[in-house]
């Protein structure tokens, strides 16, 4: 007969330290993932902020010293109430995807930037139909959310717009019109451009095609 103690000792100590030390990797890779991914995070949020300021839009002087010199004379940059829309609450979408796919479109900017497409006066002004074509169809297109982040049409009081604007305000909701159909040059130069409202203007300037690689879409 033989003999049970000649068996032999189980494994379960051996593999219970191995899953131990399986269990601590597995847990201190997730925690300096963790870690790394909040750093990551806090980072690009940091520097998507940062890119949605004034000082940063007017950090390049083809912004400071054409567009912003003439918003600067507008309603939106002063008024009796104090609130400002400044460069990114118009021309930055606050909702996340939107205001992603723009920073990537901003790249192009970046690349004409470099070009020096546009760093004279005399550049900008060539340039400037085009980029106004650009930017009031990207809000047509999204219905000029920023617009309406501040003026809806649903919070308007008539009775308090002069007769002229109440008119118009619900003339443009009852047709689905957006904000830019009407109100183009409201914080920039206007180009002499054919707005299709009010008389028909003289000799309007011919807009040349926009390429893809037209120079600051955005402003």
């Amino acid at each position: 007969m033989s003999d049970n103690n000649d068996t032999p000792a189980p494994q379960a100590p051996l593999l219970n330290r191995l899953a131990g030390k399986a269990w601590a990797l597995a847990t201190g890779g997730l925690g300096i993932a963790f870690v790394l991914g909040v750093i990551f995070w806090g980072g690009f949020n940091t520097a998507m902020e940062w890119t949605n300021t004034e000082a940063f839009c007017i950090s390049c002087h083809e912004m400071r010293d054409n567009v912003y010199v003439e918003y600067r004379n507008t309603i939106h940059y002063q008024n009796r109430t104090g609130v400002r829309a400044t460069c990114p609450d118009c021309h930055v979408p606050k909702e996340w995807t939107p205001k992603i796919i723009r920073k990537i479109q901003a790249s192009n900017e970046l690349f004409h930037k470099m070009l020096g497409s546009i760093d004279t006066p005399e550049k900008f002004n060539a340039k400037r139909a085009v980029l106004a074509e650009h930017e009031w169809a990207r809000m047509k297109r999204n219905d000029s959310q920023e617009c309406r982040n501040c003026h809806n049409f649903v919070s308007m009081d008539y009775a308090e717009q002069n007769r002229r604007s109440a008119v118009a305000h619900q003339e443009g909701f009852n047709n689905k019109l957006t904000c830019i159909d009407c109100h183009k040059g409201v914080a920039h130069t206007l180009p002499a451009v054919e707005q299709n409202i009010g008389a028909p203007k003289v000799a309007p300037a011919a807009v040349p095609p926009a390429g893809p690689a037209s120079p600051a879409a955005s402003r």
